[in-house]
């Protein structure tokens, strides 16, 4: 038994990489942890098909009025509102991207996720290709958002949004 285990302590010393840095959904992450995990691998560019299809919302006066109804989970789309008016749509068959549009339909940005699960990596794009930022999701409740140059942009704890310094910027209403 005892040999067992040690094989076994051995198997997982040698297995796992000594430069490995696993981030995990529930534990604490630093400013620098996040910024050094987002920058550490190269950006992904934007595909300029994907951003060519939805320039222009072709559901826009339909996913105006399910939000202003309240609803937000349609059959094949997700919608989020913003309080400056504009709004977001993720296509249920391509969850990884996330359209965000101006009130009369245009693309303003496309953000792209690097997986569905905790934690993740986003990069967001303008219609153009240029990157507007970047952001590691912790949790649900856990996102450090960075502008390109790697100065911290907001750091989202639950409701409320910290700045550098530990400052409430901004909070938000969730709805679970």
């Amino acid at each position: 038994m005892r040999k067992c285990f040690l094989i076994l302590v051995l198997f997982l010393f040698f297995a796992v990489p000594v430069s490995a840095k696993i981030i995990t959904g529930g534990v604490e992450v630093s400013v620098n942890q996040a910024r050094e995990e987002l920058f550490s691998s190269s950006t992904p560019k934007p595909d300029f098909r994907v951003i060519k299809a939805n320039i222009i919302d072709s559901n826009r006066i339909e996913n105006i009025s399910m939000l202003l109804k309240g609803n937000t989970d349609l059959k094949d789309r997700i919608l989020a509102k913003f309080s400056d008016s504009t709004y977001g749509v993720i296509y249920k068959n391509n969850p990884t991207n996330v359209f965000y549009y101006s009130f009369d339909g245009i693309l303003i940005y496309n953000e792209i996720k690097s997986s569905l699960e905790y934690p993740f990596k986003t990069y967001k794009y303008t219609p153009d290709g240029n990157l507007v930022n970047t952001s590691l999701r912790v949790s649900e409740d856990e996102a450090f958002i960075f502008y390109k140059s790697g100065k911290l942009l907001a750091h989202w704890v639950g409701a409320s949004c910290y700045d550098e310094e530990n400052n409430v910027i901004m909070t938000r209403e969730i709805f679970k």
